[in-house]
Parts: structure tokens; C-alpha cells; sequence
């Protein structure tokens, strides 16, 4: 038994498991404390830059109105006195302006003496001044220059007389630099704490890993010494916990082996063909044909229990009364395809057969390993339909030109008549060829997961209007278009070509298939993860039967008018590989004599990536 590495140890997983417990203590407490502590920090820092400006504005209040006047040339050299003596380190800018809106003083930040007399244009300003009532509440953006976290906002002066009336505003930014460094340093001192608690914890846990693993080393080793065939020792058991009942139990175990040695030679080839067989259903049977043990997938298979089974006769479980008449003559058969289908489900199972041979090779019973052999059996008819539909597909574009060509051949060629129509005919018929050969192509290369797909991020709402615009153009007279698209954007990740050739496959049988004066109706709705575009028609639709089976490869409902059309029945088949490969879905709902709606979803891209 190869010896077990440190990396592969219970002993490592048990002390990975006590730092990732003590980590996601860690990191729920400190995402706690951090956040409540930057929200107080930063509440305490709004709170005293509030009171500073509270107080400026009561100076500024009163030199407004001192002196109100527009033209006094005073008011705005006081009130530059007063924004330049005032003195506090957190707010790096103000700004005053007047009830109309214009700068009439400046300090820090980077000045530009033009702003003096300019219209103030930022948004709190402006609620400030109409609003006084009602101070904006401060915001906190990054400064783009330091990349430092900035609190501005803006306050109304308003008079002493009339509190809705607005004498100008004060607009400042604040520096939170101060408030970020005081976090940063009790991170750093909560991060050195983490560190020594988990260096504690790792050493704790080797000590109580050893403690753990010790036994189980100890049965370990007692185990190989079982495997040899000696059943002579015990392990210790150490207290009576489950690792102590761990060791009574293996020791228990150890003295039923030892008893049961003796006995289970004669049955160890029975047992040991049908462990070999474990994967399949695997039923054993007595000489007679009755059955004496059964596996669970066989029991699965059968849709019967061993105890329901048990003493039966195999011939009459597997319902082979038609093909065998005695037992013996299983042994010549080998295997055999049984067919246990009912109405609403289809099942065939390949039943093997094999002999089982006791001390003196004789026949000591049987041996029926079960397959489920339905999924193959479905394939290989899919196969034989597909090879048939192909040939089928090709025969009849084939006949018609070798006829056409023949009477071309015979003389038709020289009638200036028919020589063009029977050329036009040919050349329909050989590109009908070639679309087919193409479709097949394209679903071999999907069949082998080869699909190409070049996808990219794209907005589907205006994708869709401009496929719908290019059909719009060149539909028939009064066929309707009708569009139910979203407003909002819905994007996608989606190989642009690809979703192209699954809109036109639709939207054409949608013209192909409505009625003159008939309506046209595109969808394009988002749900909660996935986008759902559908198209409706207002055509002959058909039977519920043969909805499901639209998708499926030269499924036509009406062959001759498909034909005529120049379907090649692999279209929708097609588009559902597309979408499929687009991990969407795609079904249809119809109703004979009013039309037929195809649906298709398509993964929404989640609002978190859509904002990086």
C-alpha cells in the first residue's frame, strides 16, 4: 500500500480546515468593523466640516446684508477678506456666489482669477439658490488629479428675515485624505492580528491533527497486514469516541473475516463475475433459471426490485417465452435484444449471457449482464433516416435535370423556346444541390463542435431592427410588419453571423408561410437572465403533433409546398444548433389556421459586467 504524503493527509486538511474556519471569522468581523468604522469616521468628519461652514456662512450672511447692493463695491472685497483669513486644513476649495449665481469670490484649489464673475454651473450650487430651505446633501467623488476621495457640496446664505430667500451660496470641497489614512492604519494593525492568529491556529492544528490521525495511521497499518491474510492482530483503541468505535468496529470486522474466510471460497468465481460486471445490470441465476441475486441497475432497468424478482425464472422476467424455451438453450444464444418498450416509453435492453462453472466445470448457473441499448438503437435509425433523406433529397433535383438534360441532349437545345426555360430549370435544381450540400456541411461542423463562433458583445435590441428593416424592404404587398421590441438595452454575447442566419431562417419561413394581407409580428422582450425573441405569422400554422419536430433535420409539414419553395428542411435545424451552441433555447407554438410562433432565448449579459 503506497505510503501517504503530508500534501495528501487527513492531517494537512484538518489544519486547512481550522485557518479557512478562522480566516471566515476574520474576514465577517473585520468587513464588519471596517465598515462601521469608516461610516462613523466619515459621519464625524461631515458632521465637524458642516459646523465650519455653518459658521463661515453666518459671517457671509451678515456682510450680505450689510451690504446688499449690487453696486457697492464692497461686498465682494469683504467677502474675499472673510473666505481668505478663514483658516482650516480639510477644505482645500471655496466658492461664494452671489443670489444670481455668479462667482464673486475664490479661495484654494487651483485659482483662476476668470472665474470671478463667471456663472456657477455645478448642480448643488444651483439647488443651494433655489432651494434654501433645503441644504443638498454632500457628495464624495475622486479627485481625478490626486486620485484622493473629495467631500463637496454646497450650502445656502440665506437672510436672517426670510429663510426661502437665498442671499447666494457657498460651495466647498474637503480633503477625506485624514479619514482613509486612519482606516488604512487600523486595517494594517487588524491585518498584522490576523497573521499571528492564524500562525497560532496552524501550530494548534497540527497538534490536534496528530491527535486525530494516529489511530487511523494505526488502522492503516493493521489493514495492510489484513490484506495479506493474517488475522491474528488488533489495533488499540484509544477512548471511546467515534475514532475508538472506529477501532471496536475494525476489530469486529476483523474476527467476522476471519470466520467467514472459510465459507465464501466456493461462492468467490459467482461473486467475482458479477463484481466484474458492476457497471451494467448484472443478474445471476441457479441452474434451473431462477434468479438468486440481482444488482440496482438491473432492478432500474427492469423496473422491478429483488425481492419481487427473486425465484423467478429469467426467461419469464426478460420476457423471452417467444425465443427460449428452455434454459439450456440460453448457454447458445450469447445475447439478444430484448424490447421492454411501453406506450410513453421506449426501452432496449442487450441482454449477454454467460455460464457460470463450479469445482468440477459444471454448469453451476447463469450470468445476464444488461445494457441499455435504447439511445444506440435510436441513433443507428436516425442514421439510416438520415442517409435515406440525403439520397432521397438528392435523387429528385438529380432526376430532374438528367430528364431536362436528356431532352436538351436530344434536340430540345435547338428551340429557342423551351432550351431557356429547361436551362432555368437545371440551374434551380443545381443550386438547390448546392444549398443542400452547404446546410449539411454546416451541420457536420456543428455535429463535431466546430461551429466557429466569433462572438462579441452586442446591443440586440438595434441589431434586430436592422434585419428586420432589410425584410421590410423587399416584403410583398400588404404584408404587415409589426414590432414589439424593448426600449431598454439588452445586450448580448453572440456570434453576429451565425444569429443573422438563425433571423433569416425564421423571418423567411414567416413570409413564405403567411397569407396575402397577413401580419408579421417581431419580439424582443429581456426576462430575468435570458432575452426571448420571438416571430409570429398569421399562416396555415399546423397539427400539435408536429411542432416539436420542425426542428429536426428534412422535416418538412407540407413536403410538396416546402419543396416548391425551395426548402431544404434543414433550416430550423440549423438554428437550433446555433442557439444551442449560444446556450439559449428554441421551440415553437402553432395552431392550425392561425399561425405559428417561433421563440428563442439567448443569455443576457449580467448588469455587473456590463458596467466594467
Amino acid at each position: 500500500m503506497k505510503k501517504v504524503s503530508f500534501f495528501q493527509s487527513v492531517r494537512l486538511k484538518l489544519i486547512v480546515v481550522y485557518i479557512l474556519l478562522l480566516l471566515l471569522g476574520i474576514q465577517v468581523i473585520g468587513a464588519y468593523f471596517v465598515d462601521r468604522l469608516e461610516e462613523q469616521l466619515r459621519d464625524n468628519f461631515e458632521s465637524s466640516i458642516e459646523g465650519t461652514i455653518r459658521s463661515l456662512t453666518y459671517s457671509l450672511q451678515n456682510s450680505f446684508e450689510l451690504e446688499r447692493g449690487e453696486s457697492d463695491p464692497s461686498l465682494k472685497s469683504d467677502v474675499q477678506n472673510l473666505i481668505q483669513e478663514f483658516d482650516e486644513t480639510e477644505i482645500q476649495k471655496l466658492q461664494v456666489v452671489d443670489s444670481d449665481g455668479r462667482v464673486i469670490a475664490e479661495h484654494g484649489g487651483e485659482l483662476r482669477s476668470s472665474n470671478i464673475g463667471k456663472k456657477a454651473t455645478r448642480p448643488s450650487i444651483i439647488s443651494a439658490l433655489k432651494l434654501p430651505s433645503s441644504t443638498p446633501t454632500p457628495e464624495i467623488a475622486l479627485d481625478e488629479t490626486t486620485g484622493e476621495r473629495l467631500l463637496f457640496g454646497a450650502t445656502s446664505i440665506v437672510s436672517s428675515s426670510n429663510e426661502d430667500q437665498a442671499l447666494g451660496a457657498v460651495y466647498y470641497e474637503a480633503n477625506m485624505s485624514g479619514v482613509y489614512g486612519q482606516l488604512q492604519n487600523i486595517n494594517n494593525i487588524f491585518a498584522t492580528g490576523a497573521a499571528l492568529a492564524i500562525t497560532i491556529t496552524a501550530l494548534l492544528g497540527i497538534l490536534v491533527a496528530r491527535t486525530i490521525t494516529k489511530p487511523l495511521s494505526e488502522m492503516r497499518r493493521q489493514a495492510r497486514i489484513m490484506s495479506t491474510g493474517d488475522f491474528s492482530q488488533k489495533v488499540t483503541v484509544h477512548g471511546n469516541d467515534e475514532i475508538g468505535q472506529l477501532g471496536i468496529a475494525f476489530n469486529d470486522l476483523n474476527d467476522k473475516l476471519k470466520l467467514s474466510q472459510a465459507t465464501t471460497e466456493g461462492e468467490r468465481r459467482k461473486l467475482s463475475s458479477v463484481l466484474s460486471n458492476m457497471s451494467d445490470g448484472v443478474i445471476a441465476t441457479d441452474r434451473l433459471g431462477a434468479v438468486t441475486l440481482m444488482n440496482a441497475p438491473a432492478s432500474n432497468l427492469i423496473e422491478q426490485s429483488f425481492e419481487e424478482v427473486q425465484g423467478q425464472s429469467l426467461i419469464d422476467i426478460l420476457g423471452m417465452t417467444d425465443q427460449i424455451s428452455e434454459v439450456s438453450d440460453i448457454d447458445s444464444i450469447g445475447s439478444v435484444i430484448i424490447d421492454l418498450s411501453e406506450e410513453d416509453q421506449h426501452l432496449l435492453l442487450k441482454a449477454n449471457f454467460s455460464v457460470v462453472q463450479d469445482e468440477n466445470n459444471e454448469m453451476n448457473g447463469f450470468i445476464t449482464v444488461l445494457s441499455d441499448v435504447t439511445e444506440q438503437e435510436r441513433i443507428e435509425q436516425e442514421r439510416r433516416e438520415f442517409v435515406s433523406n440525403v439520397s432521397h433529397e438528392l435523387r429528385t433535383p438529380l432526376t430532374t435535370m438528367r430528364s431536362y438534360i436528356e431532352a436538351l441532349t436530344d434536340g430540345a437545345w435547338k428551340d429557342e423556346e423551351i432550351a431557356p426555360r429547361f436551362l432555368d430549370v437545371t440551374q434551380n435544381e443545381t443550386d438547390r444541390m448546392i444549398r443542400l450540400v452547404n446546410d449539411l456541411l454546416q451541420l457536420s461542423k456543428m455535429d463535431r463542435k466546430d461551429t466557429g463562433l466569433f462572438k462579441e458583445k452586442v446591443d440586440f435590441v438595434p441589431f434586430f431592427g436592422h434585419i428586420i428593416d432589410r425584410f421590410e424592404m423587399n416584403r410583398r404587398e400588404n404584408m404587415a410588419f409589426i414590432r414589439e421590441l424593448s426600449k431598454q438595452d439588452l445586450y448580448v454575447w453572440i456570434d453576429k453571423d451565425k444569429i443573422t442566419q438563425v433571423l433569416d431562417n425564421v423571418i423567411s419561413n414567416a413570409i413564405k408561410y403567411s397569407p396575402k394581407g397577413g401580419t408579421i409580428t417581431f419580439k424582443a422582450l429581456p426576462g430575468s437572465k435570458y432575452l426571448q425573441v420571438s416571430i409570429s405569422d398569421q399562416g396555415l400554422g399546423m397539427p400539435l403533433d408536429t411542432v416539436d419536430k420542425i426542428f429536426d433535420r428534412f422535416y418538412r409539414v407540407d413536403k410538396a409546398r416546402s419543396r416548391e419553395m425551395g426548402g431544404t428542411g434543414l433550416g430550423l435545424a440549423i438554428a437550433r444548433e446555433i442557439i444551442e451552441a449560444h446556450h439559449g433555447q428554441i421551440w415553437a407554438k402553432s395552431q392550425e389556421g392561425k399561425g405559428t410562433t417561433v421563440f428563442f432565448t439567448l443569455p443576457l449579459i449580467s448588469q455587473k459586467r456590463r458596467r466594467r
